[in-house]
C-alpha cells in the first residue's frame, strides 16, 4: 500500500464549530448558504482544530523519543525552522522563523525533534514571547544540556492587514539558557551563525 497521511478531525467538535461559523458568516451580512461558502463553516472548523493541535503535543516526550548518550559538547544549531502560530489576541497567523541551539551536557536529540518541539509550541493561541521562551524551557529542562538559545523572528498580521497596517514589521524575540546567558563568546557566535 502507498504511503498516505490522514488527517483525522473529531466530528463532534467540527460540527459544533462549524455552527458558530456559520452564524458569524449570516452576523457579517454573508448568505453561508450560497455556494462559495456552503461548506466554509466545516472547512474553517477543521482549519481550526489543525491549527492548535500543537495543545495536544508533549514537546518534553517528542524529545525524548530520541535521546542519545553522546560525548559532544559542541553547539548543536538548526536554523531557519519554519514557524506558523496563530496570535491569541485576533486570532490571526504570525509567521516567521525559529533558531535554536543547545550544548549538549552528554545527551543529544534527534535534529527533527527539535523542530518538532518547534511545532508543538506554535501550533497553539500564542504570543511571540511566550513561545520562545517555552520552546527554550522545554529543550533545557528535558535534554539537561549547557545551554540553549533560541531566537524567533516572525510578521505578525494581526499588525500588517489590521490595526496599525505597518506591512514591514518584524518581531524578534530571544531567550537563552545556561552558558548562552553565561558567556559572551558563545551567546555571540550563536547570534553571528542564525545571520550568516
Amino acid at each position: 500500500m502507498p504511503y498516505r497521511k490522514e488527517e483525522i478531525y473529531d466530528e463532534e467538535t467540527t460540527r459544533r464549530i462549524a455552527e458558530h461559523y456559520y452564524e458569524i458568516l449570516k452576523l457579517l451580512g454573508e448568505d453561508p448558504e450560497r455556494e462559495g461558502l456552503k461548506k466554509t463553516p466545516e472547512r474553517v472548523a477543521k482549519a481550526l482544530q489543525f491549527l492548535n493541535h500543537g495543545s495536544q503535543l508533549d514537546g518534553a516526550e517528542i524529545l525524548r523519543s530520541a535521546m542519545f548518550h553522546e560525548d559532544y559538547s559542541q553547539m548543536v544549531l538548526v536554523k531557519d525552522i519554519d514557524l506558523y502560530s496563530t496570535c491569541e489576541h485576533h486570532l490571526m497567523p504570525f509567521i516567521g522563523k525559529a533558531h535554536v541551539a543547545y550544548i549538549p551536557n552528554g545527551t543529544i536529540t534527534g535534529l527533527s525533534k527539535i523542530a518538532r518541539v518547534v511545532e508543538t509550541f506554535a501550533r497553539r493561541f500564542q504570543v511571540q514571547e511566550r513561545l520562545t521562551v517555552q520552546i527554550r524551557d522545554c529543550i533545557q529542562d528535558t535534554l539537561q544540556p549547557l545551554g540553549v538559545a533560541v531566537v524567533i523572528e516572525a510578521s505578525h498580521t494581526c499588525m500588517q492587514i489590521r490595526g496599525v497596517q505597518k506591512a514591514n514589521a518584524l518581531t524578534t524575540t530571544s531567550a537563552f539558557s545556561g552558558i548562552f546567558l553565561k558567556d559572551e563568546r558563545t551567546r555571540n557566535e550563536f547570534l553571528n551563525l542564525i545571520h550568516r
